[in-house]
């Protein structure tokens, strides 16, 4: 199944992305940056491709910088 993941340049971003998407129910769960990309902390926020616009939304909403996106094809 393909999802969306966006890759951090820090982990305090990536981090800072988790705590406000408990906060404000952003769709998505963080992970291990897959084999398929690569960014700077090794952290990832993963998320269903149609939640894309929304979860660019609160990342630009909020001040939360991100290095990469891309479309990944997961086993699920």
């Amino acid at each position: 199944m393909k999802r969306i993941v966006i890759g951090f340049d820090t982990t305090t971003n990536a981090m800072a992305l988790e705590i406000c998407a408990k906060k404000y129910n952003i769709p998505g769960k963080l992970i291990p940056i897959p084999n398929e990309m690569s960014a700077g902390c090794g952290l990832a926020w993963k998320t269903d491709s149609s939640n894309e616009e929304e979860v660019l939304s609160y990342l630009k909403k909020y001040n939360l910088h991100w290095e990469k996106l891309a479309l990944v094809n997961f086993k699920e």
